[in-house]
């Protein structure tokens, strides 16, 4: 175990000031810690693309090392700006990634997280960037080693960092969120309101577990489910590109830090114009399952947004007491239409998970 006050004791005597990221769970102390940070000196980034390149100019501008923190998963997102601007033998900038490690090589996890956490070593290797494996706190002097490379060879350098490693002393503690206007109690309503033959994607995290939680405990047979278990930021593309040969209605169940990720994919949905394509957005403004963090996203007039970009309609719901009459007209309508639904954090206290992915993809296809 390694206390997160000792790590930042290590960037500030390396003079590192300057975080950007996507939120993850395994790091979710790390975030808390940074959450007390000033708005500029931490940024939540849409991606973590986004999250490099902000470092990048970071240094640009100060010639300081910056941090970037992200899950594994988000490595895919991230090779581009690695290799094409930061990359040693490109303008070779020197920066320090915080990379939590699902799917490590001793741990058990989720199917699309083995599969990233096994190959993980071997992507960083191939983009020619030194790292170690935070373990425990004799581990920060070789994490001030790497940093001295990293600043001596202008180059980026990466920590991977596993489950129930980074703690921090003092205990951040929770707010006791309201027990009304929650996702489950919206895709309940969902469920129960939508046509019989249609399909529904949803996006990673609590929004697929909850759909499929609901699905076994109320026993509801309307539509059939694709479970976004990874791949965030890519349920709509999916979504539209089921729309373009499935006749019947298509549902994008998706949140507000997952569409952030890839907000361009709105305007090809808009673009596209696709009358079936229905895409509902659960907003509750914060990464909820991987900390909370804040997305931004109650900043966003969506509905000017989706408009601009070309979705026919946008509905809005606050209060659980319209699901119903909401419901009903989204489902009538003729899309691309787009429902932005209001919720608060909270879930079930016992969550599940699809575990069968193979056996969810055979139902799915099914008459398409």
């Amino acid at each position: 175990m390694i206390y997160i006050e000792d790590l930042f004791n290590i960037f500030k005597k390396k003079k590192i000031s300057f975080f950007s990221g996507v939120p993850d769970s395994i790091l979710k102390e790390f975030s808390h810690y940074l959450s007390n940070f000033k708005n500029k000196k931490n940024i939540i980034s849409t991606n973590e693309g986004s999250a490099v390149s902000l470092a990048v100019g970071y240094h640009l501008a100060t010639k300081q090392i910056p941090c970037v923190y992200m899950q594994n998963s988000g490595l895919g997102n991230a090779i581009n700006p690695l290799i094409s601007i930061a990359h040693k033998k490109v303008y070779s900038i020197p920066l320090l990634m915080i990379i939590g490690w699902r799917g490590s090589l001793k741990s058990k996890d989720e199917p699309q997280h083995m599969v990233k956490g096994k190959i993980t070593p071997s992507i960083l290797k191939l983009l020619g960037v030194k790292y170690i494996i935070l373990k425990n706190v004799t581990d920060l002097k070789k994490l001030e080693k790497l940093l001295i490379l990293s600043k001596k060879h202008n180059t980026p350098v990466a920590c991977l960092v596993e489950k129930n490693i980074l703690k921090l002393k003092k205990q951040k503690i929770e707010k006791i969120e309201k027990k009304i206007n929650l996702r489950k109690n919206f895709i309940e309503k969902f469920l129960y309101s939508i046509p019989k033959q249609c399909k529904i994607i949803s996006t990673t995290g609590y929004t697929s577990r909850e759909l499929f939680q609901i699905r076994k405990e109320k026993k509801i047979n309307k539509g059939k489910d694709f479970y976004m278990v990874g791949g965030m930021g890519h349920a709509s593309m999916v979504s539209l590109g089921i729309s373009i040969k499935y006749k019947k209605q298509v549902f994008c169940l998706d949140g507000d830090g997952s569409l952030l990720m890839h907000m361009g994919s709105l305007r090809t949905a808009g673009n596209l114009k696709l009358s079936n394509f229905k895409h509902i957005l659960l907003n509750n403004n914060m990464h909820e399952s991987v900390g909370r963090q804040i997305t931004t996203a109650d900043k966003i007039d969506f509905k000017k947004l989706v408009k601009s970009l070309g979705y026919k309609n946008y509905y809005k719901v606050n209060d659980a007491n319209n699901y119903n009459k909401i419901l009903k007209n989204l489902i009538k309508s003729k899309g691309p239409s787009f429902l932005e639904v209001k919720i608060n954090p909270g879930t079930f206290k016992k969550l599940t998970r699809p575990k069968n992915l193979l056996s969810v993809k055979k139902e799915f296809i099914k008459n398409l």
